[in-house]
């Protein structure tokens, strides 16, 4: 049987983790690895959700939006927005071949701003004993 709430801790704890890598590296200069740890951050917060939402383990997806649909979030149209721009640091910090532009820091750093916006957001629906049970 599975332990969802083994799973949830686990996701959680990931995203906690590669979000604070995403930050160190963008402030660092390393905006490709930093966005892409930063989409990491993300996806694992949402397969949090996604187990949480379905007592179930979370698919093998990458694709911000789609695990937000999974998990059940109410977003916003700004908050998918923001997850369908993380969508590509995924790609390119995967397949080398599809690099495109490397990002300015302050591109970088505003493009993790916004997504911090919805990482909180994400953080503080496990806080909110009425969302999403």
């Amino acid at each position: 049987m599975i332990d969802i709430g083994k799973q949830v801790s686990l996701w959680r704890e990931g995203a906690v983790e590669d979000w604070e890598v995403a930050q160190h590296l963008v402030d660092s200069g390393r905006v490709r690895h930093g966005l892409f740890f930063g989409h990491l951050a993300l996806e694992k917060a949402l397969k949090a959700h996604v187990c949480r939402h379905t007592s179930d383990l979370a698919p093998r997806l990458r694709n911000l939006v789609r695990l937000a649909e999974l998990a059940g979030l109410d977003l916003s149209e700004e908050q998918t927005g923001v997850l369908a721009e993380m969508n590509p640091h995924n790609i390119e910090g995967r397949y080398p071949d599809r690099l495109g532009p490397v990002p300015s820091r302050a591109e970088s750093r505003q493009c993790l701003s916004r997504a911090k916006e919805v990482y909180e957001w994400l953080r503080a629906q496990f806080s909110d004993p009425c969302a999403n049970t």
